[in-house]
């Protein structure tokens, strides 16, 4: 498919939708992008934009270089898919058992496709150089490590991203500098105690009643440590102990997940739940071992780039609802000056939230995806000289 360069939004937007029903319907895990990276690199290839060889294994980079001086910017989308079965009646449905885009990163990728188009016809007026990462893993992986430490990124002033959110109506843009989205850490507690049979439990040191009296103190974790007004969440989401009914176990395992919107509450959950889950341990005369990884870290918008961002918006900005889910995004963050926006994908009364089999994103939102991120990058080259 060849786009020509005199074409307006409105031109290319039937042909966008209809490569986004096409990704959606052969969705890939994080990590497995294969099939998606090569028919990105095709499309770019056949405007004209040239691909960046980088070391990523799938997902990619492109360049829109301005004719004019000026600084580099990033827009982000992510291209990865979940184990999810898909149980929409969309005529595009996966066609991929098990696997499906029910975040909607393939409106995130359609939007970014449409804008590099766009882009691209426009960019002998352009001051600067515009970097258009499609990147891997955001799920699963930590794709937005591999892009830093294989240095995708260098240079880059600014970067901007978006997620879509089928709680807002569609199109609608949700933008605040400051907190966005929570921390996600993971926890995984082994609770080692000694076994016996299970009529004789004073010959042991039974690790399910250590790890059920842990689990009860680590609420209070929330309760009783952290401030009222910081939003914090412990969640232990799974419990596994023993193989049969008249043996005690000589371990017990449970693991499940923390969600935070800053470093400094982070640190104090964190030092209290080692505290816990180690002195309540000792109490039953039993040691834990606690694996903590870090699956995303807080998004926090920068003040400067935001306000540029929102500035250079034609449509009106609201003021977005905290969430505790997490997003890889916050990695580029933590080094590179950005803002990352919700765009509203739905709104309907009853629809499916993300990650659910019956969440569905619709088209018209990429319309709003694509002048979000070419408005932000015309903003950004203009203000960031």
């Amino acid at each position: 498919m060849t786009i020509l360069t005199t074409k307006t939004k409105t031109d290319i937007l039937p042909e966008i939708i209809h490569l986004r029903h096409q990704f959606h319907q052969h969705p890939e895990l994080s990590n497995q992008e294969f099939e998606t990276t090569n028919r990105i690199k095709d499309i770019l290839s056949s405007w004209g934009i040239p691909v960046v060889p980088t070391e990523l294994t799938t997902g990619l980079l492109a360049e829109i270089k301005g004719g004019q001086p000026g600084p580099t910017i990033a827009l982000r989308a992510d291209i990865d898919a979940l184990p999810v079965d898909e149980q929409t009646d969309l005529p595009f449905r996966s066609a991929n058992a098990g696997v499906m885009h029910a975040c909607g990163h393939d409106i995130h990728f359609s939007s970014l496709l449409g804008a590099a188009n766009l882009l691209n016809q426009q960019k002998a007026d352009l001051a600067g150089d515009i970097r258009l990462l499609f990147q891997p893993a955001e799920e699963a992986g930590h794709g937005g490590d591999q892009v830093l430490e294989k240095h995708v990124l260098d240079g880059v002033a600014a970067i901007v991203g978006f997620h879509n959110n089928p709680n807002l109506p569609v199109g609608q843009i949700a933008l605040q500098a400051g907190p966005l989205m929570a921390g996600c850490y993971r926890f995984l507690v082994t609770v080692h105690g000694a076994g016996s049979h299970g009529a004789r439990p004073e010959k042991g040191h039974d690790p399910i009643v250590a790890a059920a009296a842990i689990i009860s103190q680590l609420q209070t974790i929330v309760s009783r440590s952290s401030n009222p007004f910081d939003a914090v969440v412990v969640s232990v989401t799974k419990v596994s102990a023993g193989k049969t009914w008249n043996v005690l176990p000589d371990k017990a395992t449970f693991e499940g997940t923390v969600r935070t919107f800053s470093d400094e509450v982070t640190d104090l959950v964190k030092e209290r739940f080692y505290a816990i889950v180690n002195n309540v341990a000792a109490a039953y005369d039993e040691t834990a071992a606690i694996d903590w990884s870090v699956g995303a870290y807080p998004i926090h918008n920068d003040q400067r780039i935001t306000q540029i961002v929102a500035q250079g918006l034609k449509e009106p900005v609201v003021k977005p609802e905290l969430t505790m889910t997490g997003e890889d995004f916050a990695t580029f963050e933590a080094q590179i000056p950005g803002t990352f926006a919700f765009i509203g994908s739905n709104g309907a009364p009853d629809a499916a939230d993300l990650h659910d089999p019956h969440f569905v994103g619709k088209d018209a939102t990429i319309s709003a995806g694509i002048d979000y991120f070419v408005q932000s990058a015309k903003s950004l080259l203009a203000n960031l000289h």
